[in-house]
């Protein structure tokens, strides 16, 4: 029996041997028969160069996605041996300057369906120049963009938006009646895009932005430059003389000043967006719905908690393999079809189904919002209605969405 696993990576020997150790076993315990339907997925991790994270509990681990690969390979291949349907996962760890050669290579070999962890620019790149009979799963790229005036039809959106973060956090805070907020933002673009979706969710839900400031990025706030040092100093004297507010909202994507913010304010408040309060789409303090024994399986295989981005690793191809299961094919353009359908749903561990938008591709769930010791709520949050399904009110909703593509 061929290996259901195969991983392509100089950086992670000991995760390598795990998932081929685990790959020989399955291969005793599971017989197909021979004309087993094949299903071939490649998960393309685009490696970019960053700094180190402010936390070291955040640091980058080469196995990023990938466990989480290989823990929806093990989780689909259990129904598939009672189908007939033989699940081949190839993990490729590229950088942004092969990426485009490294996906035709994949495409030559036969692979049409593929999770993209890559930001915005690159995904849309893949997109253009994939065929027609291949499909993206977005495992990564929040811009609401994507969902909107960008999308396209052969890309459908695991990753929640920007939006939709944005939209949970809010529905939370006006729950609670901290309606008036102080929006501290970062400098680089991707702050500026990430505070705009929380200035629109203010707006949508009927919060306040009392005031507004941006951080800039100079460069020391690194642990290496001593950035607990030079940030405790200025935070205080940043924060000073604001309006008053319920809550401070952050907005660093970049990672650059957010997680210094709880404690060194001038004026006492809760921290929600980027620090504090973060709107997760997964958490390893996340216990309900039987979210433990995933916890306790993925822990096992990766020997650390799973982060948001193996679980929406995970979900991409629990999609497919779900999808697989119910229409008995691995043709791309009936599972498109299937999934964005009114009869795909899918379970995971988020206490709904979760189902795909037919109008942009994105797929609905509920969004954890986290404290990092505790799920503090989930969102969306009682009393915020919908006329159909109320997991709509997080994200762009039909009306709001720009994307022409799944209407063609």
């Amino acid at each position: 029996m061929p290996k259901r696993l195969r991983i392509v990576t100089g950086k992670s020997c000991l995760f390598a041997a795990r998932a081929l150790l685990l790959s020989i076993l399955t291969s005793f315990l599971v017989h197909l028969p021979a004309n087993a339907l094949e299903i071939k997925a490649a998960v393309l991790r685009v490696d970019y160069p960053s700094l180190l994270p402010l936390s070291r509990l955040d640091l980058p681990t080469d196995d990023l996605g990938f466990a989480g690969a290989s823990l929806a390979t093990e989780d689909n291949s259990t129904t598939g041996q009672f189908m007939g349907h033989l699940y081949v996962t190839e993990m490729v760890p590229v950088s942004p300057d092969a990426m485009v050669d490294r996906f035709e290579a994949l495409l030559a070999d036969g692979v049409r369906l593929f999770v993209v962890m890559a930001e915005s620019d690159d995904l849309l790149a893949l997109a253009d120049a994939a065929p027609d009979d291949a499909l993206i799963l977005n495992a990564l790229a929040e811009d609401s963009n994507l969902r909107s005036e960008a999308c396209r039809a052969n890309v459908l959106h695991v990753a929640p938006s920007a939006g939709m973060r944005a939209d949970a956090v809010a529905q939370f805070l006006v729950w609670k009646k901290w309606t008036d907020w102080f929006l501290i933002g970062g400098s680089n673009p991707d702050d500026l895009a990430l505070a705009q979706a929380y200035a629109a969710a203010a707006d949508k839900f009927g919060a306040r932005l009392v005031e507004e400031r941006i951080f800039e990025d100079t460069g020391g706030s690194r642990v290496s430059d001593s950035g607990h040092v030079l940030v405790q100093r200025q935070m205080p004297t940043f924060t000073q003389g604001a309006s008053d507010h319920d809550v401070v909202v952050a907005a660093d994507a970049s990672d650059v000043f957010a997680e210094y913010l709880p404690y060194h304010l001038w004026d006492a408040a809760p921290v929600a967006g980027s620090a504090g309060l973060r709107p997760v789409t997964w958490s390893a303090t996340h216990e309900s719905w039987g979210a433990t024994q995933i916890q306790r399986r993925f822990e096992a295989l990766a020997s650390r908690p799973m982060r948001d981005e193996d679980y929406q690793v995970w979900l991409a191809l629990r999609v497919v393999g779900e999808a697989v299961t119910r229409i008995g094919t691995a043709e791309p353009s009936a599972l498109r079809d299937y999934l964005l359908g009114p009869d795909f749903e899918i379970a995971a561990f988020k206490g709904v189904p979760l189902t795909f938008r037919d109008w942009n591709g994105q797929l609905r769930q509920p969004i954890l919002l986290s404290n990092g010791r505790m799920t503090v709520s989930v969102s969306p949050q009682e009393g915020f209605l919908h006329q159909s399904s109320v997991l709509d009110t997080l994200g762009l909703d039909r009306p709001e969405s720009a994307c022409t593509a799944f209407s063609q």
